[in-house]
């Protein structure tokens, strides 16, 4: 990367690890970094699963009105009653894959892995880690642990601060 004594840095706290809430963050970070921007990236609760070495992302059509998949011509929705039944969440999950797929949208791996390579700094919430039992041998390489203090020191010298 050039000099970064001049840049503009950001940070973003990431706070959901769904299929959907993935994409955010990471695609906003990925860009930042490749205009140069300095990045960090603090994943705590559900956001932390996204560091994990294996990915298991789902999505879910429950309270969520707008998810509305392209399908026969329209954008369908489903009421939240058809959300409910064993296994909507795991064929909407199958149905956006599908569509990401097809679209050519980058995988969420594969935006991480651009985040790594673009040298985005990663740090995981230690709290979080030890409250859902996580180790740091279950996270990808060159993650950061931290807490609540080591975000804080990042947002207050970063230029943008984002939630997600």
């Amino acid at each position: 990367m050039s000099d970064m004594s001049n840049a503009k840095s950001m940070s973003i706290i990431v706070t959901k690890g769904s299929l959907d809430w993935a994409y955010p963050p990471f695609i906003l970070s990925t860009t930042a970094a490749a205009m140069d921007m300095k990045v960090s990236m603090f994943f705590t609760f559900y956001g932390l699963p996204l560091l994990l070495k294996n990915l298991d992302l789902k999505l879910s059509a429950l309270g969520n009105p707008a998810m509305k998949m392209p399908m026969a011509g329209m954008h369908m929705g489903l009421p939240n009653a058809v959300s409910m039944i064993p296994g909507v969440d795991r064929a909407a999950s199958k149905m956006m894959k599908n569509l990401i797929d097809k679209k050519g949208v980058a995988s969420i791996d594969e935006l991480r892995d651009s985040a790594v390579e673009l040298e985005v700094q990663m740090i995981g919430c230690q709290m979080t880690l030890d409250l859902f039992e996580y180790s740091p041998d279950d996270m990808i390489d060159g993650v950061e642990l931290g807490g609540a203090a080591t975000y804080l020191e990042v947002a207050n010298n970063s230029d943008i601060n984002l939630f997600i």
